[in-house]
């Protein structure tokens, strides 16, 4: 009984603590959500150079907005779901999803969360919602300037492409690719094969055995467009003394001497900006990114290509008919057509 006072002086004195510098649960709740940026990738992130431009683009306008960044990494369809909705109880600031692979999740999931912001790069679902925003590009037109080159330095007239599956998606490499080739050199033949398997993103030793399949035609330049396993065309072309193509990034350095150009896309740049945007509060729509707008192109047409790596710097000849076939595009005296749109 004689402990009586103590206690309630010391309730006194806690109550007025939390009187003079307390923070209540409304004040709590009215505070501003941190800023934060979720990227969930289809597969592994590895050595896949799209992936690692994705990466690249969200780490990027992350730091700019000072925003935080988490990466979920997929692994197939049913992890790629449960990605997704782990990042939608996140609540983040926008949830970004990276290739096609995301078209049928991104049909449903932002209807059923129209308080959350999505964007979907270098594809688009079906059945948008007004809060996905999406980011794609015409890879067809970078395609077929890699074509002009592969048919004015071809010395069997026989090219071909080694791509990751057969999809409409990815044959935006393929014929345009050989139409480019067939526009300067219209005898020349193009064969396409592909990786397919459990991992065609992914998997050199694959790639590597469909361009030796081709090398062993007579085929003497390849477009690569394997994603990971590109290094495995590369090292098939060394071997047999002919040429390949590289994608998304400037793959050159990977085989010296090997490799004449690359089908650049600038995902980060567009992811970026896109990020930007959603932070901004302009939300949902569609951007394409092409030649004009920057957004794909070879090295050809770099300020830098002297210093590039690539062989085709060695051919100032392909390098102009390169740069006239972009200027003729952007004039809409060439139209390159869409394999995704036949």
């Amino acid at each position: 009984m004689k402990s009586t006072p103590a206690i309630a002086t010391a309730a006194l004195l806690l109550l007025g603590l939390a009187a003079c510098g307390g923070t209540d649960a409304a004040e709590t709740a009215e505070a501003p959500p941190a800023k934060s940026i979720i990227l969930i990738t289809p597969n592994p992130v590895g050595t896949n150079s799209f992936l690692q431009l994705g990466v690249k683009g969200a780490e990027a306008a992350a730091k700019e907005l000072g925003a935080s960044f988490k990466l979920y990494e997929s692994k197939d369809p049913t992890s790629i779901a449960q990605n997704v909705d782990a990042a939608v109880r996140a609540k983040p600031t926008v949830i970004v999803g990276i290739s096609f692979s995301f078209d049928d999740v991104f049909t449903t999931v932002p209807k059923a969360n129209p308080g959350q912001q999505f964007l979907q790069v270098d594809s688009c679902a079906k059945e948008q919602a007004p809060n996905l925003a999406c980011v794609s590009f015409k890879e067809h037109e970078a395609a077929y300037l890699a074509g002009v080159e592969a048919g004015l330095l071809s010395k069997s007239g026989q090219i071909g492409v080694v791509a990751a599956l057969d999809t409409p998606f990815i044959h935006r490499w393929i014929e345009p690719f050989f139409a480019g080739a067939t526009s300067v050199k219209p005898a020349a033949q193009g064969t396409p094969l592909y990786v397919g398997g459990s991992n065609p993103f992914s998997d050199p030793a694959r790639a590597k055995s469909q361009a030796q399949t081709l090398t062993g035609r007579g085929v003497d330049l390849i477009a690569a467009a394997a994603s990971g396993g590109n290094p495995g065309v590369f090292e098939a072309v060394a071997a047999s003394g002919g040429k390949a193509f590289g994608v998304d990034v400037n793959q050159c350095a990977l085989s010296p001497g090997n490799v004449v150009d690359n089908v650049l896309k600038h995902v980060d740049v567009a992811e970026h900006a896109a990020i930007k945007e959603i932070f901004d509060g302009r939300t949902g729509g569609v951007k394409v990114y092409g030649l004009a707008e920057g957004g794909v192109g070879v090295n050809a047409l770099g300020d830098d290509l002297a210093s590039s790596g690539c062989t085709v710097a060695a051919s100032p000849d392909v390098v102009a008919k390169v740069k006239q076939t972009r200027d003729d595009i952007f004039a809409g005296k060439i139209t390159v057509a869409d394999p995704l749109q036949s």
